[in-house]
């Protein structure tokens, strides 16, 4: 089967394609609100620590089982483990309730595209409406959103069919520096808005967010390490099958924490650079516009569609322009990720069907991976974020949990609220207590790594992984659940003991 499975084209290219992979929507909307209301150096320094003790950690860990093995998540977990050889469905189901929602989000960036395309072509009054009215118009109208959803869902499957090496390396040798650039051009245009430094003390300065008014209180530790955590898990791709079935596609050659490094490092950047190009625009609007700090929204999908959407509205006769560039960005942001996500599920029967001795079957597989893909969109899409209907509605529920709110809540619970933590802390269970860190280092050394690293590696897999893992877990029950905080904390640390003794149970002496 190795002769006949896909294979990147070059080093840069898995390096472009895992970097696209790691940087999605949650980088232009989530890291920097999250990091002004956290502290914002404080978030960044605690960050930069989690993904250095963590993500590195867990992105190692993946891109070596993953070029280990050759295969999928399913298969590669079932060869590597006889206790937890399930995770690999965790990392199959949790891409697959992901993309319901982030083909949705990916059919909003085309549907401002046109809009803002139309602004330009007809001039910047031809849609009078502001970003709240369109945004609500858009969701109330479930027809144009499962229609511009479908268009997205197209956009991946024609990519990942064409295969990894001709359709996924290759766009994103394309689509990353061109990401680069026009983020380059949207911050330059952010940054001359007036006002745009008081957005930037709202990220940077710490403290400063609750000073201004942006906040009421500042987050404590725990809560900045669960914030800084989970920002880090997700925005690296991490536990959603993406690095592992990547790394399947490496050659032995390749050096696997030098890659892991620069992966990091670039998601970091561009993290920081969208929340550079982002906040001090939101923040020049709102203020110029007589909002108190306290009305202005930051967060989520009406950070990107309400209020970017009206700072391009009132920019001029060339706010459109720099609409149609920002929204063809995070259009990239979002192809990079679904594709990566794709892939990874397809992956599996792509890999079956090679053991079969059949070579040919990657665009039927992918075809129906998408029209699944698109079944469960569709209710997302047609759901409007809760304006239509939601779970909560249809089960008759008034006090309305978060994860019950819509759709794509109750969606997001699942995959990046449980699967993915839980799959994390579990992986790094089995590589530390069940195998041994050998499972991984073996592997890693064909990269040649100095004996510092090895000695890091075990700390960090055997303890540090697992008890952030748990926090993590923790902080996202609380997010969709609700309640009291400390019985959350209870349930997860109550799951970390329990897997831990199940990993450890029954190990070889030479291996403890």
């Amino acid at each position: 089967m190795d002769n006949n499975r896909s294979s990147w084209g070059s080093n840069l290219g898995f390096l472009l394609a895992a970097i696209g992979s790691a940087v999605g929507l949650g980088n232009i909307w989530g890291f920097p609100y999250k990091m002004g209301k956290s502290g914002g150096f404080t978030f960044l320094i605690v960050y930069l620590l989690l993904a250095i003790f963590v993500g590195m950690i867990i992105m190692v860990s993946e891109l070596a089982v993953g070029r280990k093995t050759k295969l999928s998540p399913i298969d590669a977990y079932q060869k590597v483990s006889k206790k937890f050889a399930w995770i690999g469905w965790l990392a199959t189901i949790a891409p697959f309730l992901i993309m319901s929602f982030y083909t949705v989000l990916g059919g909003y960036c085309l549907q401002y595209i046109a809009l803002n395309m139309t602004k330009l072509s007809f001039g910047n009054d031809s849609v009078a409406m502001g970003g709240g009215d369109v945004f609500g118009a858009m969701l109330t109208t479930p027809i144009g959103c499962v229609v511009f959803t479908t268009l997205f869902i197209i956009i991946c499957m024609v990519i990942v069919q064409g295969g990894v090496s001709g359709g996924i390396e290759k766009f994103n040798k394309v689509g990353m520096p061109a990401l680069f650039v026009m983020l380059l051009i949207i911050i330059v245009r952010s940054l001359t808005l007036p006002n745009a430094a008081e957005g930037l003390k709202f990220m940077f300065v710490p403290g400063y967010a609750v000073k201004a008014g942006f906040i009421e209180k500042a987050p404590d530790l725990i809560t900045v390490l669960g914030t800084a955590g989970g920002q880090m898990f997700f925005s690296l791709s991490l536990a959603m099958g993406a690095i592992l079935t990547y790394g399947s596609y490496l050659s032995k050659e390749e050096n696997l924490v030098k890659n892991s490094v620069i992966i990091v490092a670039a998601d970091t950047l561009i993290a920081l650079m969208a929340g550079i190009a982002v906040i001090p625009a939101a923040v020049s609007y709102g203020l110029n516009q007589g909002m108190a700090p306290g009305e202005i929204t930051l967060r989520g999908p009406g950070l990107l569609f309400i209020t970017l959407q009206d700072v391009f509205s009132n920019m001029g006769k060339l706010g459109p322009l720099f609409g149609v560039i920002f929204y063809v960005l995070v259009l990239i942001a979002a192809i990079s990720s679904a594709i990566s996500l794709m892939e990874t599920i397809a992956a599996h029967w792509i890999d079956k069907d090679l053991e079969k001795g059949e070579t040919d079957t990657r665009q039927r597989n992918v075809l129906i991976v998408s029209l699944l893909i698109l079944l469960e969109a569709v209710v997302v899409a047609a759901d409007g974020l809760g304006s239509n209907f939601s779970p909560a509605s249809l089960l008759g529920i008034k006090t309305v949990p978060t994860f019950l709110d819509c759709f794509l809540d109750f969606m997001d619970c699942w995959s990046e609220g449980i699967a993915m933590p839980l799959g994390a802390m579990i992986m790094a269970l089995m590589i530390g207590w069940e195998n041994t860190p050998d499972l991984v280092l073996d592997e890693v050394a064909h990269g040649d790594p100095s004996q510092g690293f090895k000695a890091f590696y075990r700390l960090c897999v055997k303890f540090i992984v697992p008890i952030v893992m748990a926090f993590v877990l923790a902080g996202q029950m609380i997010d969709f659940f609700g309640g009291n905080q400390i019985i959350w904390y209870v349930v997860a640390f109550a799951l970390l003991v329990i897997f831990w003794i199940v990993a450890a149970v029954g190990k070889k002496p030479e291996q403890a």
